[in-house]
């Protein structure tokens, strides 16, 4: 099946959000692993040895973190608000790595997306 991320990723959607949206911490921290995902395969890969490629991974690490942290610092409705949106914003992340077929592996970088985009709409839908 050509398209097996993608379905990966929209059951394990379901599953994490079929029985109502996980607490604010975790989601906040699976923004924070989101990224450092990336540095791991980039640096198995080698790819963070491109010119440009780590300084532009770690800008990311630390634009997500900065949203994961803000997010948990402020009210938790805006909260959840806030962290949908980095979820959304890291699945443009992931379609620019697929895109590019940089950094990670095409496979990865679909299922990331899927899962990023699908979960930010589950934070806002059933928040």
């Amino acid at each position: 099946m050509h398209r097996w991320p993608t379905v990966l990723a929209l059951a394990l959607v379901v599953a994490t959000f079929f029985d109502g949206v996980p607490p604010l911490g975790l989601l906040a921290g699976l923004l924070v692993i989101m990224p450092l995902c990336y540095l791991v395969f980039g640096a198995l890969r080698g790819e963070l040895r491109r010119p440009g490629v780590l300084p532009l991974q770690l800008a990311g690490l630390v634009g997500f973190v900065a949203v994961a942290l803000i997010a948990l610092a402020i009210d938790d409705t805006l909260g959840r608000y806030f962290l949908a949106t980095g979820w959304l914003a890291h699945g443009v992340w992931d379609f620019a790595h697929h895109r590019a077929d940089r950094v990670v592996p095409r496979a990865w970088s679909e299922w990331c997306c899927v899962v990023d985009a699908f979960g930010a709409v589950a934070i806002v839908v059933m928040a």
